[in-house]
């Protein structure tokens, strides 16, 4: 069953120097209990899509399209409307936790807010549910840490924290936007675990946002695959790693360190992201795609394929190189 359906999803940001082209017809659902990953280079467009399902984005920007959710075009809601829908049944975490965590406050009362809020308990009724949701994220002796205050606890902790305050509510979907920058590598395998424990247990669906192929390989079922705010290829994870079909994904693969490399080479995608600020005419990869002909400067090629997998490029997988 669909959660939620982007459709034809377009983002602009207003700026004294022109429009920056944030987005671009961007299309995707999510059902209900399923992973999805949207990846890409940064500036791809990602989180402007997570800010925009609940109406985050700055004041300066201009959207069109739809996002159904529950029956509900979102990006027509008025703030009222939307406040309904946050963390009570659309969560974020957000991606760095110590900007999102107000550094006066106790984790507590930082916590309690949400309960207030969207659930109206108070007292020992909001300390049960968030103990509750502390022993979920495996905060260790949480019951002695809640008038702890942020800095107090590890990155690592800090994130936990963060998940705990997006789950208090049981919301149905959680955008997780980068929820392992700037964490090690152990870290990171712990929060990834700890969202695919989420997501079997409680059935919450999950966008997860990131830009790091390694965490989306062993956590998600599909995968989006942004760049320049356009879908490159929309596949299955494993079969999107397996056999790639867009020559943008096969860059972003080949560009993963591969420790059997025994030259210990690096590669690189030749060039430069594109001027957003400049609207599409070809297709935006183009300038650094190495399988590029002289038609794909001047067509945008559509998001093409089956019900399974889609990808935005002219020319057949069978010539990519």
């Amino acid at each position: 069953m669909t959660l939620l359906s982007v459709e034809n999803l377009s983002i602009r940001f207003g700026t004294p120097d022109g429009d920056v082209h944030a987005v671009n017809d961007v299309s995707f659902d999510i059902a209900a209990g399923e992973t999805v990953a949207l990846v890409g280079e940064s500036g791809s467009g990602k989180s402007q899509i997570a800010l925009s399902i609940l109406g985050l984005l700055a004041p300066n920007a201009r959207t069109s399209g739809r996002i159904m959710y529950g029956g509900r075009d979102l990006l027509s809601l008025k703030r009222r409307e939307l406040n309904k829908v946050r963390a009570k049944e659309i969560a974020m975490i957000f991606q760095d936790p110590m900007s999102s965590l107000n550094p006066y406050m106790t984790i507590e009362r930082q916590l309690n807010e949400s309960l207030e809020l969207h659930e109206g308990l108070r007292g020992a009724a909001a300390r049960k549910r968030v103990l509750e949701v502390l022993d979920a994220v495996q905060i260790p002796d949480a019951r002695n840490r809640l008038r702890a205050y942020p800095h107090e606890f590890s990155g690592g902790m800090r994130q936990r924290i963060v998940i705990a305050m997006a789950l208090l509510c049981n919301p149905k979907l959680i955008l997780a936007d980068e929820p392992t920058t700037a964490l090690d590598v152990t870290v990171q395998a712990q929060i990834m675990r700890l969202l695919d424990d989420i997501r079997r247990d409680m059935g919450t669906a999950i966008l997860l946002i990131t830009h790091d192929l390694g965490v989306v390989a062993g956590s998600c079922e599909n995968t989006l695959v942004l760049y320049s705010g356009k879908v490159m290829e929309h596949a299955p994870t494993r079969a999107l790693f397996a056999e790639p079909q867009h020559p943008y994904t096969r860059g972003l693969l080949r560009a993963v360190p591969n420790i059997h490399d025994e030259a210990g080479a690096l590669h690189a995608i030749p060039g430069q992201p594109p001027n957003t600020m400049r609207a599409l005419t070809g297709c935006p990869f183009a300038p650094r795609c190495v399988d590029a002909i002289a038609a794909c400067h001047q067509i945008v090629p559509p998001l093409e394929g089956d019900a399974l997998r889609q990808r935005a490029c002219i020319r057949p997988v069978e010539e990519l190189t």
